[in-house]
């Protein structure tokens, strides 16, 4: 896993920055020499410049305590018709834009974490998903897939029959919708999410 301070020198490798260009860089961007005496924050800008200059950093599988659920949530927004693409890249994109922080690798602190979690699902109830959770809420429901995939159902049928979508559900499945597992509900969402997909112009 390449840490924020390792990217910079590979980066400066890439670009074939001689040493007087490689300082000039840091101390334009943050007043620093050294980016061993830099922050995170501070590392993460310089690595933005060298990308203005070219620099491609070599494409890292999504790690870090949050990453899953990040994608997991974009994904649902790819699938509501909200994200327009789907790529890692643009879910990395925006959560730089929440936090300031470039990589999930880099999202260790919770209070971080949860200000993209929150954007993402503040922008999924507005496509209809409902996140509230309740100790009688009914089985299916409990779980993230179940409460998109009724989002979902809604978008396209402008309302919600409730045995017109267990019809779908289990027949997409093979199982009884309280007893779907999550693998079963993301080949639901990934279904209905084509069909919206093709009604968003």
């Amino acid at each position: 896993m390449l840490t924020a301070l390792a990217a910079i020198h590979v980066a400066r490798k890439q670009l074939g920055l001689d040493e007087d260009t490689y300082r000039a860089v840091l101390v334009r961007v943050t007043g620093k020499t050294s980016a061993g005496d830099m922050t995170e924050a501070e590392r993460q800008q310089v690595l933005g410049a060298f990308r203005e200059h070219g620099f491609k950093p070599a494409k890292v599988a999504l790690d870090g305590p949050f990453a899953k659920k990040l994608q997991a949530l974009w994904i649902a927004g790819w699938n509501l018709g909200l994200v327009r693409d789907r790529r890692d890249s643009a879910m990395l994109a925006f959560v730089a834009r929440v936090t300031g922080i470039e990589h999930t690798r880099f999202l260790r602190n919770a209070a971080d974490a949860r200000k993209a979690i929150e954007a993402l699902k503040s922008w999924t109830a507005r496509a209809g998903v409902d996140w509230s959770d309740g100790e009688h809420m009914t089985a299916w429901l409990r779980g993230p897939g179940g409460k998109i995939a009724r989002a979902q159902w809604t978008l396209l049928n402008g309302g919600f029959d409730f045995a017109s979508f267990k019809t779908f559900v289990e027949d997409h499945a093979f199982n009884p919708i309280n007893q779907m597992t999550a693998r079963e509900w993301a080949g639901v969402m990934n279904t209905l999410g084509e069909r919206i997909r093709k009604m968003v112009p």
